[in-house]
């Protein structure tokens, strides 16, 4: 099985799955492509129709999307441990990774995921409101699943790893948030897959000038 991701201090949507294969140690080769614009149509084309990153390839299977390469990964290698064994808690999980998926584009927009980077981000409304959103989902998880485990869900879980780019963006920017949802990001930022993922990217050099937003601090 292979996972096709771009580059590690920037692609927060190849994180997700490669943090859920390698926090439940399922074998995989990682192949890393570069995210500068230089042939990139081309180059991403070679794995799937849709041309970007992340891509699973298992056997003659090619499944791109995020969510959907942690869906296949949980029903197929996880006998779905990547979800809460719950229903009810399952469903809340699959609806807070659809609102991070498909939604927060405030907070995407104006803090892209750099993990070298130690920068300043004057918020606008649009991103304040998203950080306010996330802090409260995370408190609210958190709260409900006290004494179960220090996970959004107790458990680690296809949840965590669909916020851990978001708690990386905390990092970089120094966003101002609650003290459980710092614990939280202490939390994530202590995993030993997330710490290997932080280390891999610290030692890439390539500057992909957009997403190198606000100013160094």
């Amino acid at each position: 099985m292979k996972l096709v991701i771009g580059n590690k201090n920037y692609s927060s949507w190849s994180l997700r799955p490669w943090l859920l294969l390698s926090a439940f140690n399922v074998p995989f080769e990682e192949i890393q492509e570069s995210l500068a614009p230089d042939g990139l149509p081309q180059r991403f084309a070679r794995y799937s129709p849709t041309r970007r990153v992340p891509v699973l390839m298992d056997g003659d299977l090619a499944v791109w999307d995020s969510l959907a390469i942690c869906e296949y990964v949980s029903e197929q290698y996880l006998d779905g441990r990547g979800w809460p064994a719950e229903m009810s808690q399952r469903a809340r999980a699959r609806s807070v990774c659809a609102e991070i998926h498909a939604g927060l584009s405030g907070l995407r927009s104006a803090l892209p995921m750099n993990c070298r980077a130690h920068r300043h981000v004057d918020l606008s409304a649009a991103a304040a409101a998203d950080v306010a959103r996330v802090d409260a989902m995370w408190s609210d998880c958190l709260a409900a699943s006290s004494g179960k485990g220090p996970w959004l869900f107790g458990e680690f879980s296809i949840a965590d790893c669909f916020y851990a780019p978001v708690a990386l963006r905390f990092l970089t920017y120094d966003v101002e948030i609650s003290e459980a949802a710092q614990a939280y990001v202490s939390q994530l930022l202590g995993h030993p897959s997330v710490r290997r993922w932080l280390a891999d990217a610290q030692r890439e050099t390539e500057v992909i000038d957009n997403d190198e937003a606000g100013t160094p601090v």
